[in-house]
This record gives C-alpha cells, structure tokens and sequence, in this order.
C-alpha cells in the first residue's frame, strides 16, 4: 500500500466527492450504481487501493448483492453521551479509541437489532459503524463491514434528525483485501441476526491476514 501522504489525502478527496454525489442524487439505486462504479475505479488505478498491486490489472469490480430498497432506513438515535470507551491496536497505525455515542431505535422490527453508532476519538474524530450479520463468514466478510466512517467521508447524512443507514452501500474493511491492512471491526453488540442481504460481497482473505476486532 503507498505510504504517501498526498496519495492518502487524494484518496479522501476522491472518496468524500463521490459520498457528495450519493447524497446529492434523490434517486438511491441510480447513486448506488455510481458510488460502484466510482469505487471500483479507485480500487483498479488510486495508490492507496487496499487491493494488491498484482491483483489491480486483472480486477473488474466488487461482486454486490442486487440493491434493495427493502434495506434502507433513517435510523432514529438514542444518543449516548459519556458511552463505553474502547481500545484496539492496529499494529504499524497504533491506537484507536472509540466511544459509543449512540444507539439506533427502529431496526429491531425490520432487522431484530439495534445498532451502535462509534465516535472516534483524536484530532477531529468522526462517526463509526461496523456491523456484522448472518451472512458473514460466507456470503459476506467474516469480520463484518461497515456502513458510516465519516473520517473517511462515508457518510449518506442525515434527514429530519435521523441517520440514513442504507445498507446496500455496506462494503468492506480494508483488510479484507490485504493483510498489509489492519482495520477495526465489528464488536458483538453490533451482530444483526437477520441476514441483510445487501451490500458487497465477500472477498477472500489472503492467508495471513489478521483482521483486529474492536471489543466493547
């Protein structure tokens, strides 16, 4: 992976304009499509592509679940200030702390679960939210994927007070395209016991990686 600061700030400019143009469009398979399309270009040719070098050439896109309106919600929050505070290590990237600091209300009908939403601490900070489902481990990565990384400007934004949670847009951790990766993932609590097929696919785990998951 590159090491370049300028490659990695590209990469998030890159990123928070394509998540721009998702949340501009009114019309959420359309910009699903987009955001796709945009995401596999940047996998095959940005140098801060999780994926590795040898693989770029030869890739042709992430394998997806069909969109399906059926999985997108705006989740009303319980806000949970002064929430648990976790720690993981993430080797050469060091320490990353993370604070509940919300709880959604309204998916254990349609879902049978509630979700945690992550505020991670340091210069700044951002909204986090791993989650992990029945599907994973086989149609989908083991370690879960995420939905909201708003350091990273994946964020689908918010309407009348509530987060939009399309899970559709669920895609994964670095790390699991690469052990040169390590990435946090999700904790138990945010284990949804109904499969949510929607969102990427799984992609297989090169022998040696070491996925870090958060405990909470």
């Amino acid at each position: 992976m590159s090491t370049d600061k300028l490659d990695l700030a590209d990469w998030r400019r890159r990123v928070a304009e394509i998540y721009a143009a998702v949340r501009a469009s009114a019309y959420p398979e359309a910009a699903w499509h987009l955001w796709r399309a945009e995401r596999d270009a940047l996998l095959k040719k940005h140098p801060q592509s999780p994926l590795p070098p040898e693989e770029r050439a030869d890739f042709d896109g992430l394998p997806y679940f069909d969109y399906d309106a059926a999985f997108r919600f705006e989740a009303e929050l319980e806000r949970l200030p002064g929430g648990t505070v976790s720690t993981t290590d993430l080797g050469a990237d060091g320490i990353i702390s993370m604070a509940s600091c919300g709880r959604t209300t309204n998916l254990t009908g349609p879902l049978g679960g509630e979700l945690t939403v992550y505020w991670i601490a340091g210069y700044g900070g951002g909204l986090f939210l791993p989650f992990s489902d029945s599907t994973a481990g086989a149609n989908t990565f083991g370690g879960g994927r995420y939905l909201l990384d708003s350091i990273k400007a994946a964020d689908l934004g918010m309407v009348g007070g509530k987060l939009i949670l399309d899970f559709n847009f669920a895609y994964n951790p670095s790390c699991s395209y690469s052990a040169a990766w390590s990435c946090p993932l999700a904790p138990p609590e945010n284990h949804l016991p109904t499969p949510i097929r929607a969102g990427e696919l799984a992609v297989r785990l090169p022998v040696g990686a070491a996925p870090v998951f958060a405990e909470c």
